[in-house]
């Protein structure tokens, strides 16, 4: 009740703010962008470079940037668009635009992107933003999997980086050790989330899956769940959990810790990874490789989109706003800036590898997942996602407790996939 309760204050709220601007005359000309990111360090100061870059070029004109918080965020943006009143740029998050595109609320940008002459040839998970024939959205950030290792760990062990599954599953169980002599694993080869959402716990899983050829759905939004593939994949997963060569029960934010004190051998996670290392007690012993599994897991993470019912001159001024935080200019500085690998292939960033030293691999990994076309959210079931993921997560989890054959856990994840879709 209070969570509801919050979400509707934050999205009243947001509401009466940004009902103002089309009250006051003077306002007129103002742009509303709402978002999640205002004050994330580095990200939030790549979109206030991109605002102040507008309002230079347009001084005329202003952008209101309102921040909402993340839990509040997919329940307040729908409240303002049910209601009329949505903001003049659209920023999402790339696995919950899908209901906004289906109710018609974003523009097709396909007339928009030919008038400008925006290529998005090659562009990092551009495909997620079709929707219904239609190009409802450009990608803002599409990310590739760091390899994350103990080097001293390994060492001690004679353990050598692992490059693929039966090397990484070697390293594992070798590395999974009892070493204060009490019969319960202390230290654990790798490092997976299985307490909390749905979605990182498909995450988590999605490694094996990938490696082992697995997908839930082709690309015409087939189910493919009772294949040989997908049944590689979950035995990969169940071996890994069963065997307790990661430690259970625990939160994303847990796991990391462990791994960047030092509990944990080895890690695969985002590019995000870096800095929990920098911080942890085992920072000097802690090293990044390329992911041994083929292809790496990469994902999409949020969009630019705008209202398809603002008037004719304000969605002309907001592609303004699009065209520069996609041109080649500030798709380079979000490197840097971000310290994330831009989706544009035209970027340069020279400078980000200058400073990050790992960024080579970030960028090798981006390009890796984005030519095999890997994404978190499958073809076909981007509607009713939330209920597939937790349809996965239960049967995986009952897969692992009640030790049943991975065949059969594929045989009915197919059945119930294919029900809600």
């Amino acid at each position: 009740m209070k969570a509801r309760f919050l979400k509707a204050a934050a999205a009243l709220a947001v509401g009466a703010m940004l009902a103002t601007t089309a009250l006051t005359p003077a306002l007129a000309e103002t742009l509303k962008f709402v978002s999640w990111q205002k004050d994330e360090k580095g990200v939030g100061d790549w979109w206030a470079s991109v605002i102040a870059e507008f309002e230079k070029r347009h001084p005329e004109h202003k952008i209101e940037w309102t921040k909402v918080e993340r839990a509040a965020y997919a329940d307040t943006m729908t409240t303002l668009f049910a209601g009329g009143n949505p903001p003049d740029i659209v920023h999402l998050a790339s696995f919950e635009f899908h209901s906004f595109a289906d109710n018609g609320w974003l523009e097709d940008l396909t007339p928009w992107t030919e008038k400008s002459g925006l290529n998005l040839d090659g562009w990092s998970g551009q495909k997620a933003c079709n929707w219904d024939g239609q190009v409802v959205c450009i990608m803002m950030l599409y990310y590739g999997a760091i390899f994350a290792y103990n080097e001293e760990m390994l060492a001690s062990e004679g353990v050598a980086v692992p490059t693929n599954w039966d090397e990484f599953l070697a390293a594992a169980r070798k590395l999974t050790k009892d070493t204060n002599g009490d019969g319960i694993p202390d230290q654990f080869g790798t490092g997976h989330e299985t307490k909390g959402g749905a979605g990182q716990y498909l995450a988590e899983m999605a490694s094996y899956l990938l490696d082992a050829g697995a997908s839930y759905t082709n690309a015409e939004g087939e189910v493919t769940i009772d294949t040989p593939e997908m049944v590689e994949g979950l035995q990969r997963w169940k071996t890994v959990i069963s065997e307790n060569l990661s430690p259970r029960d625990l939160s994303a934010g847990d796991i990391r810790k462990l791994f960047a004190d030092g509990r944990i051998a080895m890690r695969v996670d985002g590019p995000w990874l870096y800095s929990i290392m920098e911080q942890g007690a085992a920072k000097d012993k802690l090293k990044l490789a390329k992911v041994p599994f083929d292809p790496p897991l990469g994902g999409s993470s949020n969009v630019l989109a705008m209202p398809s019912e603002i008037d004719e001159e304000k969605k002309e001024l907001v592609w303004e706003f699009i065209s520069i935080a996609t041109s080649d200019e500030f798709q380079s500085s979000f490197a840097k800036l971000a310290a994330s690998t831009p989706p544009s292939p035209r970027a340069d960033v020279s400078a980000a590898k200058a400073e990050i030293p790992h960024f080579d691999l970030l960028v090798e990994a981006q390009q890796a997942a984005n030519k095999a076309g890997v994404d978190r959210i499958p073809v076909g079931l981007e509607i009713p996602f939330n209920e597939f993921s937790k349809m996965i997560q239960e049967e995986a989890q009952r897969m692992i407790i009640e030790d049943l054959d991975p065949a059969e856990v594929a045989k009915r994840m197919h059945e119930k996939a294919v029900a809600l879709q």
